[in-house]
């Protein structure tokens, strides 16, 4: 097992429970890296909607159309629950359908997760960053520090390149594309978009929320919250609407800055404003002043409500571009699906299996990528197993 990151430490936790012998190999000097820094947000551990809408959030190029449901069913949401209650870390549902530990922390369960994978007999080895992998009669495993090791099945764990300084920084692309495995290219994913900025504009309204708004990029429709940042935009909405946004050759989001009203409603709420509509829009609209100042730079000035009302509905900032994968939440691309059979084991490599954000998927945040990672992890941990009596059989 290489990569103790949340799907790794699933598969040494599946595999073993059923009597596998794994010593887990982790490239930093700690496992659970990436897991932590996801807990800094309070760590979302996954979602509580049902398992039909659940399946809809993830994507990907060549993806298998059951792929998800048979993945999320072997262990969905109430499942991931129960785990974390049998590590005595209670979990509840936040308004936002959002599943938190109690605690609002990682660190606790990551302590009992790793404490009882080592009552199971997992063997950690920490410091030891995957350079190659070699198919002979076994698997040769060699590190960065020299050492090498050995094994009659291996799983590969070692996430996207967001956040590399967690150890996720993509260089198993390399060793993967020596063994002639298919990769496609690792993009950054559930990420801030840029936005050329006045300065003006950024000296008083850089860090600042945009709130309560509806985004649409084409069919594709986001809702709830995005920050100013200076470099563009970030939030939840804006990392929805990434797959859509990458598809375009020119990238824009429309807002609707007033998705409660429509456009006749505001231009009635006018009712006899004549002059400064930007001015009696903060009044009459409750519109904010950021959503002002965006209004005035792309449309302005305004001479009529109905103008300022069907921008207000309608208003189109363009996009230069998606911020870099390292700043990412998340990445895209990875080990084409045509590559895996069902149990996610390379078709070319009997016996080498991959999990989590290695393979080309992609989902929003609100706890569908610790679900996925979890799911993968639960599946490869399930298949190791049964590859490996099958070997013995033999």
């Amino acid at each position: 097992m290489v990569g103790g990151g949340p799907a790794g430490l699933r598969v040494a936790e599946v595999a073993s429970a059923a009597g596998v012998s794994v010593t887990l190999y982790e490239g930093k000097r700690s496992v659970g890296r990436k897991f932590l820094v996801a807990g800094k947000g309070g760590f979302n551990l996954t979602h509580a909607e049902d398992l039909d809408r659940f399946v809809t959030r993830y994507r990907g190029p060549e993806q298998p159309k059951d792929f998800w449901l048979r993945a999320l069913t072997a262990f969905d949401n109430q499942k991931i629950r129960g785990w974390a209650a049998r590590l005595e870390v209670g979990t509840f549902v936040a308004k936002s359908g959002r599943v938190y530990p109690k605690a609002l922390k990682a660190a606790p369960l990551l302590r009992a997760w790793v404490k009882r994978l080592k009552n199971q007999g997992v063997y950690f080895e920490v410091n030891h960053r995957l350079m190659e992998v070699k198919k002979g009669e076994r698997f040769e495993l060699g590190f960065e520090n020299g050492r090498h090791g050995e094994a009659d099945a291996v799983v590969l764990a070692l996430g996207g390149c967001s956040w590399p300084q967690t150890g996720s920084d993509g260089h198993w692309t390399g060793v993967l594309k020596a063994l002639g495995i298919e990769v496609n290219p690792l993009t950054a994913a559930n990420c801030g978009w840029e936005v050329a900025w006045p300065a003006d504009f950024l000296s008083e309204y850089e860090g600042k929320a945009l709130k309560n708004l509806n985004l649409r990029v084409g069919e594709e429709e986001g809702r709830g919250e995005l920050v100013i940042t200076r470099y563009g935009l970030e939030g939840g909405p804006i990392y929805q609407l990434g797959p859509a946004l990458k598809k375009r050759k020119e990238a824009a989001v429309e807002i609707d800055f007033k998705p409660s009203f429509t456009e006749e409603k505001l231009i009635a709420k006018m009712e006899s404003a004549r002059r400064d509509f930007l001015k009696e829009a903060r009044v009459r609209w409750k519109l904010s002043a950021e959503a002002c100042a965006i209004l005035d730079w792309l449309y302005g000035p305004f001479d009529r409500a109905e103008t300022l009302a069907a921008a207000v509905k309608r208003c189109v900032v363009p996009l230069s571009g998606p911020r870099p994968v390292e700043e990412a939440i998340s990445s895209a691309g990875g080990v084409c699906w045509h590559e895996l059979g069902e149990d996610l084991m390379l078709k070319q490599l009997p016996g080498l299996f991959v999990a989590g954000e290695m393979i080309d998927w992609e989902a929003p945040t609100g706890g569908y990528l610790m679900q996925g990672c979890f799911a993968t992890g639960t599946l490869v941990g399930e298949a190791v197993q049964t590859f490996l009596e099958a070997q013995t059989e033999n």
